[in-house]
């Protein structure tokens, strides 16, 4: 068979392309006209009546897709051109203790935090731990303990530490104990140290226990078992608190003193002890309960949720953004997907997820925000158990 190659064909007159009054055929007699036209779709479903070599962006889930004999097959993007994970974490987000239906627990769940799903059991804590708050170095966690049972304040609260290497599923191992005895205090982390501030509680089971709490923070080394250092102090004590952070500033955001909530921003530096600088306001007059771990990109931090007064109490559903090193007060967001308060959250430098704690009803919801990109959350899956009231704090590390 003769093969005829041509690289353009041109009218007569060399103005234009030919007028053929029958449309020219190729291999099995397909005309070019129905051949495949390479397209592309970027919505949050699949697109309908694709043809082979179609590009789709999945954006409900950040995947792309191309199809292939009747198919969508996902195509994986070259790892080495992805982003670094942050010094404080990694795409395994993990979940840790809070409280159930059935009361205080010790699990830890965790979830890939680049593939949207469901939580998956990880291991225990050495004991229930309610309003606690952890820091990662990538390859460690260290879970600070909240509330350990119920009974006396002396035997209530708990100056426990426990650990986890957050690539290895299994339970926690004791790292070594607090300074204080509080619970819902908050952690950032540049790396090397993990920084805990703030809670209810005492210095000691023989202090004073306040809803303010002490206004102390203390550090730790991640790669070092030991007891906990003091750091500096806070501008207030206040329980409920949020945090975020970079690779060298720690933020500390809100809180609740027992008679009031708190609109204050403190920042730390986190490699010089010492106290805390003004930093600004969040968005309403007070900020508390609010969702435990850091959501951030090494530029922005978002904290999530909470009560923003204490008169009727009223779950939000707002997330706040603020410029890790800018100070400036807190702008909005976008908003979770129900409103929630004493949730979790975790982030691995793009992708944050957010649990929404005790919202209207008991629910087990993860959400998701894409950091750098303010809008609305979105669905990412659920939780292996839900954690509604005092929920787990969230932290994030290496999942290899």
């Amino acid at each position: 068979m003769t093969e005829l190659k041509v690289d353009n064909i041109t009218n007569l007159a060399g103005s234009g392309k030919p007028n053929l009054p029958v449309a020219p055929t190729v291999g099995s007699n397909a005309a070019i006209s129905t051949l495949n036209t390479h397209s592309y779709t970027s919505s949050g479903t699949e697109p309908s009546t694709p043809k082979n070599g179609a590009l789709w962006w999945d954006s409900a889930n950040d995947k792309v897709f191309v199809y292939i004999d009747s198919e969508f097959k996902e195509i994986e993007l070259n790892s080495s051109a992805a982003a670094a994970a942050p010094v404080w974490g990694g795409i395994r987000g993990l979940f840790v203790g809070g409280v159930t239906n059935s009361g205080r627990h010790n699990a830890i769940q965790y979830i890939t935090i680049t593939t949207p799903g469901n939580g998956t059991d990880f291991g225990d804590l050495t004991a229930v731990s309610d309003g606690g708050s952890s820091a990662s170095n990538q390859s460690r966690v260290v879970h600070k303990h909240g509330v350990n049972g119920g009974g006396s304040w002396s035997s209530n609260y708990s100056n426990v530490m426990d650990y986890v290497a957050p690539a290895t599923t299994g339970n926690a191992t004791d790292f070594g104990d607090s300074t204080c005895y509080t619970a819902r205090h908050a952690a950032v982390g540049n790396g090397t140290r993990g920084i805990y501030g703030g809670g209810y509680g005492a210095a000691s089971t023989s202090g004073t226990w306040s809803q303010s709490g002490p206004n102390i923070v203390e550090y730790i080394t991640i790669a070092n078992t030991g007891n906990a250092t003091d750091f500096g102090d806070l501008s207030q004590g206040g329980n409920g608190l949020g945090s975020t952070n970079d690779e060298t500033r720690g933020v500390f955001f809100g809180g609740y003193i027992g008679t009031a909530g708190l609109n204050r921003i403190d920042y730390i530096t986190m490699a010089s002890a010492g106290n805390s600088t003004d930093f600004g306001d969040t968005i309403a007059a007070s900020c508390y309960y609010t969702m435990v771990g850091v959501v951030s990109n090494n530029t922005i931090g978002c904290f999530s949720g909470g009560y923003h007064e204490t008169t009727s109490y009223t779950k939000t559903n707002v997330i706040q953004k603020i410029t890790i090193q800018t100070a400036a007060n807190a702008t909005d967001f976008g908003d979770m997907t129900q409103a929630g308060i004493t949730g979790s959250q975790c982030s691995d430098g793009t992708t944050g997820c957010i649990t929404t704690g005790e919202g209207a009803s008991l629910d087990d919801r993860i959400d998701k925000i894409t950091i750098g990109t303010p809008a609305n959350a979105t669905d990412f899956g659920d939780l292996v158990t839900p954690n509604y009231l005092s929920s787990a704090d969230g932290v994030s590390g290496a999942a290899s």
